[in-house]
Order: structure tokens, then sequence, then C-alpha cells
């Protein structure tokens, strides 16, 4: 595994040992669900699946960190988002195509990362022949919404 790799599963593990236990995460969740279940491009022939696997507080005061899995199926794609806090995402099927504003697109396959910083506008493609599927995790402060919606 290329030191890039652990460092980015690292920076997921880590974001997997924190969560929010109040009503406002179930809100935001419930606001990830219905982006995620929103037209896209070419409509797929599924929804795009997001699901929470953990939330814990940080170790860091104020901050917490969310790991969640998203399932892109074929052709689908998450449009231009950013999040108040990093995004560490690693794919773990198929091949996805991620859109930086500013810059050009960043092709991952399986075994692969990203690190995304705070407030990168970004999207997602899959880009493959099946459906991919990544493991996202987020560091960000407490309260706060994980997605803000671009433009």
């Amino acid at each position: 595994m290329k030191a890039k790799q652990v460092f980015s599963l690292a920076l997921l593990v880590l974001g997997a040992s924190a969560a929010l236990n109040t009503a406002q995460a179930q809100q935001e969740l419930n606001f990830l669900a219905s982006v995620a279940a929103a037209p896209v491009e070419r409509a797929p022939q599924e929804d795009i699946g997001r699901a929470e696997i953990q939330r814990h507080d940080a170790v860091v005061p104020g901050y917490e960190t969310l790991q969640v899995r998203v399932d892109l199926p074929r052709d689908a794609s998450f449009p231009r988002h950013s999040h108040p806090g990093d995004e560490a995402a690693f794919v773990l099927t198929g091949t996805i195509e991620y859109q930086l504003d500013g810059k050009p697109p960043v092709t991952l396959h399986a075994g692969e990362g990203i690190f995304l910083p705070a407030g990168t506008v970004h999207a997602a493609k899959n880009v493959g022949n099946a459906k991919a599927s990544e493991l996202a995790t987020y560091l960000v402060r407490k309260g706060q919404p994980v997605v803000h919606l671009a433009d």
C-alpha cells in the first residue's frame, strides 16, 4: 500500500471514531439522503445510496467525525458541494471521478483515496461500468451541516 493510501486510510479510521447524538444529526442525515436521491445528469436505474457507519466526538474539542459509505450506481453523479470540515474519501469498489473546482478531474480506482480540505467545492461521478462505492470520513465542527450544495 502506498504511503498516500495509508495516510488516507488512517484519516478514514480517525474519522470513524466520532459521532453526533442529537436531533440535528438526524436532520443532517435526512438532508444527505434527500440530496443523494435527487436527480443526477442521467437518471440512474437505482438511487445513490448513503449509509452512515458511525459518528463520534473527535479528540479535538468541538469537533466530531462522521463516516459514510456512498454507493454510486453506474453513470450516477453527486452534484457540486462542499463540506465545513475536511473529508478523506477511499474508493472501495469501482472507479470514481472527482471534479474539484479549478482543477483537472481526478479519477480514482478501488484502493485509492483523496483528501479534500474544508470548503473545497467538488463533485463525484461513477465513470466505471458497474456500481462504485466510497468510504467518506468527515472531520467537522459539531452542530454544522455536513454538506453544503454549491450554487
